[in-house]
């Protein structure tokens, strides 16, 4: 015969048979909910129109999507790397504040160096948040994208000083100078991965979301069949439209858009995301950092209209 014993809510808390022997019994254990697979986050290049990247961060953190891993070309580097380190508040701080006054204060000529720009000013106010910070230290898995000037080879920056790796990301030729690191010549990452999605599959993420700066740029990519028309020696007349008034600087930017634009096109059609955002940009130039502003609110708006379909997939994965 069994002795019974009950507590004053009615629950079986213990149980002895006839030799006295006590069997304790427990309710079940909750079973917890699947955890939602966290996203990996391509961060793109495209200079000024960076700071979107900024916006698409801070909606991800207010609908509670866990970002698990960032690979950062360019300024997508810089901000994913200060996302990462836990300072995107006062980058985003920095970024509002710029004036096109400031930005030249923050630009030191370099004479007769391999770049326009030595970029130590920008240096030391990274240095006053990030100094002393490694890539190791990071809470999640950060890779920056480079590019090594002299075999032009894709470099990923895994290791070592985080502001080392960023300054070496956003090294735009001909305007700031090569980063030196560990015996090699680095420059900026979007010459080569401008999108880096491939840097994300090749550390097994299981959903990938790349932030695209330039897909609205250009359009889609077209031959055009044009005559050269006669050939003349004669200065051409200057006429006043925006194409007459390119300088040196901006007929360099120009060409680094298209290069970048069609090598993105080129590499994500290979190795598609799961998931890209293109935050709409077209009208703000690659040094319009004065107007983070506007960057940050479309990229924040971009985010928040896709958000149902980030869930989507994060919902089939854990199905």
């Amino acid at each position: 015969m069994l002795n019974w014993t009950f507590t004053r809510s009615n629950q079986i808390t213990d149980l002895s048979g006839p030799d006295g022997t006590s069997i304790s019994t427990r309710p079940p254990e909750p079973v917890a909910p699947p955890q939602k697979p966290k996203i990996a986050i391509a961060l793109g290049g495209g200079a000024a129109r960076g700071w979107a990247h900024i916006g698409v961060l801070r909606a991800l953190d207010e609908e509670g999507i866990e970002v698990g891993m960032i690979a950062g070309t360019s300024i997508g580097a810089l901000v994913g790397g200060c996302y990462l380190a836990g300072k995107l508040d006062e980058l985003e701080a920095f970024a509002r504040s710029l004036t096109v006054r400031r930005i030249a204060g923050l630009l030191d000529f370099a004479i007769g160096g391999a770049g326009l720009f030595g970029g130590l000013r920008l240096t030391k106010r990274m240095q006053e948040h990030l100094e002393g910070l490694s890539i190791e230290s990071l809470d999640r898995p950060f890779i920056a994208v480079a590019t090594e000037v002299h075999s032009g080879h894709e470099v990923w920056l895994e290791k070592g000083s985080l502001i080392t790796a960023i300054r070496a990301s956003y090294a735009l030729p001909g305007i700031f100078e090569p980063i030196k690191a560990n015996g090699r010549t680095l420059i900026d990452g979007a010459l080569v991965n401008p999108v880096p999605v491939s840097v994300c599959r090749a550390h097994e993420q299981q959903l990938v979301v790349a932030v695209n700066l330039n897909y609205d740029l250009y359009g889609r990519s077209a031959v055009v069949k044009h005559s050269a028309g006669a050939e003349s020696l004669e200065a051409p007349a200057k006429e006043a439209t925006h194409h007459s008034r390119l300088g040196m600087t901006s007929v360099m930017v120009q060409a680094f858009n298209i290069i970048q634009d069609r090598i993105s096109r080129a590499r994500l059609a290979g190795d598609p995301p799961d998931l890209a955002l293109h935050p709409k940009l077209n009208d703000i130039g690659l040094s319009e950092f004065h107007r983070a502003g506007e960057a940050i609110d479309r990229g924040y708006h971009e985010a928040r209209t896709r958000l149902v379909e980030i869930r989507r997939m994060q919902d089939v994965l854990v199905r």
